[in-house]
């Protein structure tokens, strides 16, 4: 039979937002790899990223296997897909040894996660293995809950934004008509509240950073002048409504 690589997504952080299935595939697969930051050299920088902090409430420490990721590397081209390349070879090697491999990834593996590039690198090694996904709690769900912000109602759309992809996309999503919610934002905070103040829509925003950790936060976006925010910022410009129950129906 031919080995397994599962993509499990652990949700944004807090440990209690892991679905069931998501528990059971960690516990039934043999190893769980968690992606990790490295220094300047590709090596394990030591640090304890969301995903492992969140699979650790699940499984015993000596079933997960760090796995070094260029996470967040954007300006190093080479340096980030030598690191794919390297984190493939050893989820390649685990399966080789493992019938079923799990992958923590903090929200969704199918949205903007670290998990599509090494299933598409072990592919290209391991051709016959099998891909599979169990979904997660996103950033933005956890956030509309701890905020109270509506993501859609009716007939709304809803629009999901990497801010890595540059402000002046957000800024032509919050032109539209529907909710648009902003992913990893933090560096660009300052240029983000501009948009939305631009486009008429700050006062109904908000913003969270590190959700279900220690260091929640959750505030207006009125409040992102006031200094950096973590890289995996989220941000919800909720969509114009009239206050009329089913208004957009």
């Amino acid at each position: 039979m031919s080995s397994r690589l599962i993509g499990v997504g652990v949700g944004p952080g807090d440990p209690e937002l892991v679905t069931v299935k998501g528990v059971n595939a960690l516990r039934e697969a043999d190893v769980v790899v968690v992606p990790v930051m490295g220094d300047a050299e590709g090596r394990d920088g030591g640090e304890r990223g969301r995903a492992e902090a969140t699979v650790l409430h699940y499984v015993p420490e000596e079933k997960v296997v760090r796995v070094v990721f260029a996470l967040n590397e954007r300006s190093d081209r080479a340096r980030r897909e030598a690191a794919w390349d390297v984190a493939g070879e050893r989820v390649a090697g685990l399966l080789g040894r493992h019938s079923a491999v799990a992958f923590a990834t903090i929200g969704d593996p199918n949205v903007y996660s670290t998990f599509t590039y090494l299933a598409h690198t072990v592919q290209e090694s391991v051709p016959d293995v099998r891909i599979e996904t169990v979904p997660g709690i996103t950033a933005m769900q956890d956030l509309a809950a701890r905020s109270g912000a509506v993501l859609t109602e009716g007939t709304e759309p809803l629009t999901l934004v990497p801010v890595t992809a540059g402000s002046a996309v957000l800024k032509d999503a919050l032109g539209g008509p529907g909710t648009v919610v902003a992913y990893k934002f933090g560096r660009q905070a300052h240029e983000v509240a501009e948009a939305l103040r631009e486009t008429g829509r700050i006062d109904d925003a908000v913003w969270g950073a590190s959700l279900g950790l220690p260091g929640e936060t959750v505030g207006p976006a009125t409040d992102l002048d006031e200094g950096p925010l973590p890289y995996l910022s989220t941000l919800i410009s909720p969509a114009r409504r009239d206050g009329t129950r089913g208004g957009k129906l």
